[in-house]
């Protein structure tokens, strides 16, 4: 059996009992298991992570639109993280017995399924965009939903399903198919939003720094304090606590402390392992080390031994 997962982020983090029946939505399909979902007021967005079979997946991204479109009105939707959409970015990831491929053509269904049953106009990222310019989130979202229909007017930017102007209440979605990434943020022990958007640029690999981390800047009006905020699309060549101990060194230049971290969502055991065996300076450690590891690949040997599953 095939296992994909699938992490859509959806314009609302505000109203709980809407989150809570779009949670509820996913986990009314068959062949779906919601492994986590979370909200942040500030940025007005909530994150669900989902795994199952394409067929299932396909499924639960439906019933996810349905509900998003009759609870989101993207025209009164105000927080800190750019949209263009009530259900913003899908996702799809290759886990267990699939494959980047698997991915891509489930997208591209989806994508075109959305379009047709919602009127949602869709673009492809990452790995399903047949098109260079149009891979990356950051180009496709830019301007936002504000900026969205003389975004789509302008010459390049027909979507892939869909169009030709977005929907009125629901803007338009981005779907596609990449590698496993974290959502990690950091906060920082003051409100000056200059140090923040200062730190991600250095950070950043758009203007220069490391080479798998996506920030921006931002405030957190809500705490009277700033974040930055990142992706991190390759944990493995730049490990969290790089980027942590990089924002620390470049907050220190400004005279501001680290408050917190925070991670959105899951996150592989592999990465925070990775941070305890820097920050605890562990000679000679080795990933069996950790217990859950140890069971878990004990288990593997024994039913290999065995002749497969029972």
């Amino acid at each position: 059996m095939s296992l994909i997962e699938c992490v859509p982020n959806v314009s609302e983090g505000r109203r709980a009992d809407v989150v809570a029946t779009m949670a509820e939505a996913i986990r009314q399909v068959p062949g779906v298991r919601l492994l986590n979902h979370s909200s942040d007021a500030s940025h007005n967005r909530s994150v669900f992570t989902m795994v199952g079979d394409a067929a299932g997946l396909e499924a639960a991204i439906m019933a996810l639109f349905e509900r998003a479109m009759a609870d989101i009105d993207l025209r009164s939707h105000r927080g800190e993280h750019p949209r263009m959409g009530a259900v913003d970015v899908v996702p799809f990831i290759p886990i267990e017995g699939a494959t980047m491929a698997d991915c891509v053509v489930l997208a591209r269904k989806v994508g075109a399924a959305v379009a047709g049953r919602f009127s949602v106009p869709v673009y492809l990222y990452e790995e399903a965009s047949a098109n260079p310019a149009r891979r990356n989130l950051e180009d496709i979202r830019r301007g936002e939903f504000e900026g969205l229909a003389a975004k789509m007017a302008s010459e390049g930017w027909t979507p892939d399903f869909g169009g030709p102007g977005p929907h009125p209440t629901a803007g338009a979605a981005v779907i596609g198919a990449r590698m496993p990434l974290i959502a990690y943020n950091i906060n920082l022990a003051t409100d000056r939003l200059d140090v923040a958007k200062k730190i991600a640029a250095a950070i950043r690999f758009s203007s220069g720094g490391f080479r798998y981390v996506k920030a921006m800047g931002i405030a957190l009006q809500d705490r009277g304090i700033v974040q930055v905020s990142m992706n991190l699309t390759n944990y493995e060549k730049t490990p969290v606590f790089r980027v942590f101990e990089a924002v620390r060194r470049e907050a220190a230049r400004y005279g501001v402390d680290v408050l917190e971290s925070e991670i959105v969502g899951l996150v592989p055991s592999a990465a925070l392992t990775d941070a305890a065996e820097y920050y605890l300076r562990l000679a000679g450690f080795t990933r069996d080390q950790v217990l859950e590891n140890r069971l878990r690949s004990t288990n593997v040997e024994r039913r290999t031994t065995n002749g497969g599953d029972t």
